[in-house]
């Protein structure tokens, strides 16, 4: 079963700090791109970035210089260390896994989602 797991979010203050992870079966470690969404309520789901199973990494406009996506090998998992935290950071944010695409953090390119986990940014 192709199954994403995400955890790691809260509520953290202005200018905080959080690490999500995405706990990915093996199979999709090694042969998908695994990419962060995030959906705030009344807003529709945006990218936020992506990493290849060769390592290569894309992020969102939103998320550069602040974010940084990274792969745990040995443990199935992919992070998402965000820094610098804002309100508008706040939403729920997923993984997904891609088979196609290159670096596109294009929702609809991706086929496989976690549930997401609730990060909340207090000013």
């Amino acid at each position: 079963q192709l199954r994403l797991v995400e955890s790691g979010g809260g509520l953290v203050q202005l200018g905080g700090s959080l690490r999500l992870s995405c706990k990915t079966p093996r199979f999709l470690l090694d042969n998908s791109r695994i990419g962060w969404f995030r959906q705030a309520p009344g807003k529709e789901r945006e990218g936020v970035s992506c990493i290849t199973s060769g390592g290569r990494t894309n992020y969102a406009d939103s998320a550069k210089g602040r974010f940084t996506i990274s792969r745990g090998y040995g443990e199935n998992r992919v992070y998402l260390q965000m820094n610098t935290l804002k309100p508008e950071d706040t939403a729920v944010y997923y993984c997904a896994a891609a088979f196609r695409g290159g670096l596109s953090v294009d929702r609809d390119d991706y086929d496989y989602w976690g549930q997401g986990t609730q990060v909340t940014v207090s000013s």
